[in-house]
């Protein structure tokens, strides 16, 4: 983030970077970005003001919006390795959305 960026306009470009890496299955890039989002978010979260909720809530929504594009791509994963018999693990999220993975893994396949 440059030192004349507002930092919700920091979010929004990992926002869009997130976006793209989700879309283009690009696992580097998503981390990148995912940092990146983390980094603009606290520092937006000092300085928005009531002026930038409007803002704060279309970004609320590109947010919600990757969010179901990360769900997508879970899901076909896990998919994925059912029918190649891998074993499944389970990750959640604790509140403050930081992934953590559940020791919760089962054999999927037979033989």
């Amino acid at each position: 983030m440059s030192l004349a960026e507002h930092p919700l306009d920091a979010l929004e470009s990992a926002l869009q970077a997130e976006r793209r890496a989700l879309l283009e299955h690009d696992v580097d890039a998503l981390l990148r970005s995912t940092q990146a989002k983390l980094e603009a978010l606290s520092a937006a979260e000092r300085v928005a003001g009531g002026a930038d909720m409007a803002r704060v809530g279309e970004l609320h929504e590109l947010n919600r919006a990757n969010a179901v594009l990360l769900a997508r791509r879970r899901r076909e994963v896990a998919w994925t390795l059912r029918h190649l018999g891998r074993t499944e693990a389970n990750g959640t999220y604790d509140g403050s959305g930081y992934a953590n993975a559940r020791a919760q893994s089962r054999w999927l396949g037979s033989g």
